[in-house]
């Protein structure tokens, strides 16, 4: 069992930037690959980011590729998620997800954590 939680959204003006973390419980948190999502009100949750298991492969979403950097930190069993540059459209409540594939498929997730809401006002 794995159990993640959420933390560093914020209100932050178009342009700016946040880091979110998710820490995670338990002792085999460097097995699992993770992934970020994330939900604005009336639409489907979607893909962000994912990392797999060593932090040596990345996969991005194009609508954040160059503005967002995922890393993870074994010893912490903390994930990270940069955003820089961020725009309106990038609010939304951003869960991250812990599983045995790094993919954009929400089904390969096994855990989630709550959430952490992100709005970027313009």
């Amino acid at each position: 069992q794995v159990q993640l939680v959420e933390s560093g959204g914020g209100l932050v003006q178009a342009g700016g930037s946040l880091r979110l973390s998710c820490v995670a419980s338990g002792r085999t948190f460097s097995s699992y690959a993770m992934g970020w999502f994330r939900q604005a009100p009336g639409k489907e949750r979607e893909f962000v980011v994912a990392i797999n298991w060593s932090g040596s492969s990345t996969y991005y979403a194009n609508s954040v590729k160059g503005r967002f950097t995922i890393a993870r930190d074994n010893a912490k069993n903390t994930v990270y998620l940069q955003m820089n540059s961020l725009k309106p459209e990038d609010t939304a409540a951003y869960y991250c997800a812990a599983g045995t594939v790094a993919a954009g498929n929400s089904r390969l997730y096994n855990y989630w954590g709550r959430g952490t809401q992100v709005t970027v006002s313009s």
